[in-house]
């Protein structure tokens, strides 16, 4: 089971949390100007990286805000977490998640 630390309430189990997708996805303007195919791209097409992966979490059994999360796809360990609306924090070089 993760630790996340929702950046409101401090370390929390899993449990309390819930996933909703890829962090820092840039929204359309007007949506209905997308043909089918750019929308979708921007409903199903995210990134899969393996090593650090920013993704929004809900703390949906306690404040109830969303939240971004670093994540390392590879060991499933928390990097870092951080409010929403804030851009994404850098990384130390030994956090970056570059592996084989």
């Amino acid at each position: 089971m993760l630790l996340i630390t929702c950046p409101h309430c401090g370390p929390r189990a899993e449990l309390e949390f819930s996933y909703g997708g890829e962090a820092h996805i840039a929204r359309a303007v007007d949506p209905a100007s997308l043909d089918d195919e750019s929308w979708a791209t921007f409903l199903y097409v995210r990134s899969n990286p393996r090593g650090v992966h920013a993704e929004r979490w809900r703390h949906l059994h306690g404040c109830g805000r969303f939240f971004n999360v670093l994540r390392d796809t590879f060991s499933d360990t928390i990097v870092a977490s951080y409010p929403a609306g804030q851009p994404r924090p850098a990384l130390s070089p030994d956090a970056k998640g570059n592996r084989r």
